[in-house]
């Protein structure tokens, strides 16, 4: 297979090149952020006053981690690092947990971040032949216009469909011979689900690829995808503090996601002792942001779970590869003593063809216990007035989850699209227990 690069010398530079090119981004990023009433304080008490106090990529470790909530308690502009007229746009999360977080871009910060989102879909194998449909959140939500202006810059024909309306979608899909879109994962398989009802017959439609993101699904989901819309997915990763969408990105090989290190620093760390995890080991991605200006932010904690590849990719760029993100390291539960991710339920539900597109994880307390639950949809073909098979289905789902997370959960099976559809991030989990327990 032949690679295409976006941007072939940058890509592909020697790794010892590539970490002298972040110790030179540090150093311009940690001047920036001394100028915001955030960083300086803490910059000074690690013995940080100037770029030139970081002699090597090894004196990030002195600076302290970022959380989300240090973001909220610098809002609005204590993260901000150059004058407000200086400022184009902001990004903001959807503060529905609190004080919002809000980056700032200025010009530059722009252009630099289309570049990269243009890298990730050009890796792809995408080009300026292909018709794209973002069918994601635009707004506040910096996955909308962060593709929308990456597609613009690789010369694909945008569609700014935007989420949700699913008619809608299968209408500009065929009026344009829509090549390629984006969307959550979730979303996708809405799609195949509404085609069927909405009599779309694939031949009818042009698609090619997809981009997923926005939330953690399994390689499973991912194959499910591929068979029933018949294209090739590819994974994406970014999140709003990093900029957004062209953090990390899926070449055509399809095996872990580019890390853009001219673009950002990574680390895996343990989330309980702080630590490094050894080569190869999952654990908590942190991030510096090496590609901003407006908002400069070092360490920052993604609370998402990943790790690197140690084998280099055989399209030949040299930027490390990221592991998919298999969940957040706070997203655990915690069901009678036993630590489980919702992400291994799916796994295990979307391995099976007879299980439908959509599910939900229920949680409750039943006396001093906690009761899991796990609905899901049975597919199209299952006849839900037929007992035998459906028991049996039920039973094969209970048994192969409990060897999976040692826990015995009650199974529910639904119609096929009875059960609620998120058009944006899906919300798989339902913790109904008392807070105070």
């Amino acid at each position: 297979m032949t690679y295409q690069y976006w941007n072939p010398r940058m890509e592909t530079l020697p790794r010892a090149e590539l970490e002298a090119y972040q110790l030179t981004k540090l150093k311009d990023l940690v001047r920036y952020a001394l100028r915001t009433p955030f960083y300086q304080k803490r910059l000074h008490q690690a013995g940080i006053k100037d770029g030139e106090d970081i002699k090597t990529l090894g004196d990030l470790k002195r600076i302290p981690f970022a959380t989300k909530l240090d973001l909220r308690a610098a809002f609005p502009y204590g993260l901000l690092s150059i004058p407000l007229d200086e400022v184009v746009r902001l990004h903001a999360s959807s503060g529905t947990t609190g004080t919002p977080t809000t980056i700032y871009f200025n010009k530059e910060d722009i252009i630099r971040w289309t570049g990269f989102v243009a890298r990730s879909i050009y890796a792809t194998g995408c080009n300026k032949t292909d018709v794209f449909q973002n069918m994601i959140t635009y707004g506040l939500f910096t996955g909308g216009l962060g593709f929308h202006f990456g597609g613009e810059a690789v010369g694909m024909l945008v569609i700014p469909s935007g989420s949700g309306n699913t008619t809608r979608q299968f209408k500009l899909m065929q009026d344009f011979g829509t090549t390629v879109v984006h969307a959550t994962p979730s979303f996708l398989l809405h799609v195949e689900a509404k085609m069927r009802e909405e009599g779309i017959t694939r031949e009818s439609l042009k698609l090619k690829r997809a981009f997923a993101g926005a939330e953690p699904y399994s390689e499973d989901t991912r194959r499910r995808i591929e068979e029933l819309l018949k294209i090739d997915v590819y994974n994406s990763y970014g999140l709003s503090e990093m900029n957004g969408p062209g953090v990390a990105f899926e070449c055509q090989c399809k095996n872990g996601l580019h890390l853009w290190e001219d673009g950002y620093i990574a680390e895996i760390i343990n989330p309980d002792t702080l630590e490094p995890v050894p080569e190869g080991e999952t654990g908590e991605l942190v991030l510096t942001c090496l590609c901003r200006e407006a908002t400069p932010i070092l360490r920052y904690r993604t609370r998402d779970r990943s790790g690197f590849y140690t084998e280099p990719c055989s399209c030949g760029r040299t930027h490390r590869r990221l592991y998919r993100i298999t969940g957040r390291t706070d997203d655990m539960l915690i069901i009678n003593g036993v630590n489980l991710f919702p992400s291994q339920i799916e796994e295990v539900i979307m391995s099976m063809k007879e299980v439908g597109n959509n599910y939900c994880i229920v949680v409750e307390k039943e006396g001093v216990l906690d009761r899991l639950t796990v609905k899901t949809e049975v597919g199209p073909d299952i006849f839900m007035d037929d007992a035998r098979p459906l028991n049996a289905l039920k039973e094969r789902i209970r048994k192969t989850l409990q060897a999976c997370i040692t826990i015995n959960p009650r199974v529910e099976l639904h119609e096929s699209g009875s059960l609620p559809v998120s058009e944006g991030k899906a919300t798989r989990v339902q913790d109904n227990r008392p807070k105070d327990v």
